[in-house]
């Protein structure tokens, strides 16, 4: 089963909301571990992981709300849901990203021209140990949930804290280096080769978020395999307009089918149903409309997005 949107929404919905409890605590204890680390031994590492921590906080809380809203069922202002209420977090996610790593940067520019030594060093090594260990099983469940959702939220927080895993292992090396060879430089660079990480997953959200929220289509493998399951019924042929994007934890399938013009209102009607149907048990979280033509005699279709060979399939 391709993992876009292959479970039911209920489903999907339980493993986002479950992932995101472990996203909120796991960073909450990093926060507060770090603060009070940083306090004791003053690196400039630990600083910079304890402020990216803090706002991941914030970017879990978001994705938090996010994917509890995104299966709100559509109303009469929003009819076609409130999935990409995920898109809207990930990209505040991205925006923190982007914030913290600027932020570390220049705390650690300052650092390299007035370089502190790190005090009590022992103390900060161990918080890292702990933040390597939570961070790595948090990354390990997100990928687990991802591999059977969509969400691009939960992508988002993962990839985020993917870039935290990468960070608080040279964040670890830093400060193990300041301390062990006494030059208090090595913990200022450690912090902007975190900063770099950051800056290189913010982009990969950033990307992520933006081509859901600008209607990208579906992977070619993914439309192949809607046509297939379509064009099963011989009666049914000839799929063309086929338009899909991701919402959240949702999908929107349209298209245009050739079906036989002596065919009976009523049994185009089933064969319509039942094709509906056989997309349906392959994604249950798409919303599907099909438009059917008589075969040989329908007409061009224009309006806004008229048909084009520009336009694909």
């Amino acid at each position: 089963m391709n993992a876009i949107h292959g479970l039911p929404p209920e489903e999907t919905a339980a493993l986002t909301r479950r992932v995101t409890y472990y996203s909120v605590g796991v960073a909450a204890v990093l926060v507060a571990i770090k603060i009070a680390a940083w306090l004791v031994s003053g690196s400039v590492a630990l600083l910079a992981s304890t402020a990216d921590s803090g706002l991941d906080l914030i970017a879990s809380l978001t994705t938090f709300f996010a994917v509890r809203f995104a299966v709100s069922p559509p109303d009469a202002e929003h009819r076609f849901g409130h999935g990409k209420a995920e898109g809207f977090a990930a990209l505040v996610q991205a925006g923190l990203v982007f914030a913290s790593a600027a932020l570390i940067a220049q705390q650690a520019i300052a650092d390299l021209m007035h370089p502190q030594p790190v005090r009590d060093s022992g103390w900060a090594l161990v918080v890292m140990g702990v933040s390597i260990v939570l961070t790595a099983l948090l990354v390990v469940a997100q990928g687990r949930v991802l591999k059977k959702t969509a969400s691009v939220a939960v992508s988002g927080d993962r990839a985020h804290y993917a870039a935290d895993l990468a960070s608080n292992v040279v964040a670890l090396a830093g400060i193990g280096a300041a301390a062990w060879l006494g030059m208090g430089g090595l913990d200022a660079v450690a912090a902007l080769a975190i900063a770099a990480l950051l800056l290189w997953g913010a982009l990969g959200v950033f990307r992520e978020a933006s081509g859901q929220l600008m209607d990208h289509e579906l992977p070619d493998e993914v439309r192949t395999q809607i046509i297939e399951l379509m064009t099963k019924d011989p009666r049914l042929t000839d799929v063309h307009q086929l338009r899909t994007r991701a919402s959240g934890p949702f999908v929107h399938i349209q298209m245009h089918v050739d079906l036989d013009p002596q065919l009976t209102l009523e049994a185009a009607h089933h064969v319509i149903i039942d094709a509906e149907n056989r997309v349906l048990a392959a994604f249950p979280s798409a919303d599907i409309i099909i438009h059917a033509d008589p075969r040989g005699r329908a007409e061009p279709h224009g309006g806004a997005f008229a048909e084009s060979r520009t336009a694909g399939a």
